[in-house]
């Protein structure tokens, strides 16, 4: 008895129907450059905190009515940066519509202004207003970069993206923790929490020494 064809077969002398297409995984340089922009907004977001921690202390001078807006901006901005972040990160995307750079370039822009119109208070903070105004232009590149080549990807400019492993991605995402950290620590150093930090090793040399003269 002959078999009959069946209906998921092709039948000999018709075309094939076309082939179902295969969903692109993320490119290994997405991926990379998206945990690079995560690691400098957590950064920018510790290091705006940190100058909002400042402000308040008094670390830029008596506190003032501008100070405290000083604090309320640079407060708020740094939440939303490391709020953002997070939410960045777990969605797998980051943003890089138009109005997330143009918020991006315009706290660049406050960054500038308040090294470039310093006085002799807030002049402490310059170092601090630099490291976070590095990685706000870090944010920016890699979240323009993102956008570009996404656009390029969705025309087909781009190849689909080879088979690697995950010891490029953790490589490259370790040599992005290290650059990101390199930049904040000293941002982080300049702020008051840095100035009044107990250096390692001695948090409890000070309860030994008044137990010793109290002795």
């Amino acid at each position: 008895m002959s078999r009959l064809p069946s209906l998921a077969e092709p039948q000999r002398g018709m075309p094939a129907g076309p082939a179902a297409p295969a969903t692109p995984g993320e490119s290994p340089k997405a991926a990379a450059v998206r945990l690079f922009a995560g690691f400098a907004g957590f950064g920018a977001g510790s290091v705006n905190l940190a100058m909002c921690s400042s402000f308040l202390a008094g670390a830029a001078g008596e506190p003032g009515p501008l100070h405290h807006a000083a604090a309320a901006v640079a407060g708020l901005w740094g939440a939303g940066l490391l709020a953002g972040t997070v939410v960045s990160l777990a969605k797998g995307r980051v943003p890089s519509g138009r109005g997330a750079l143009f918020v991006l370039a315009t706290a660049a822009a406050l960054h500038v202004g308040a090294i470039a119109f310093a006085t002799a208070e807030t002049s402490v903070l310059n170092l601090s207003q630099l490291t976070a105004l590095l990685l706000t232009l870090i944010i920016s590149a890699a979240a323009t970069w993102l956008r570009r080549f996404t656009a390029r990807e969705q025309q087909g400019q781009v190849a689909a993206p080879a088979a690697s492993g995950p010891g490029r991605l953790l490589l490259a995402a370790f040599a992005g923790a290290v650059l990101v950290a390199g930049i904040t620590t000293p941002g982080l150093a300049a702020s008051a929490a840095g100035r009044y930090a107990v250096p390692h090793g001695q948090h409890g040399g000070n309860l030994q020494q008044e137990s010793h003269h109290g002795n």
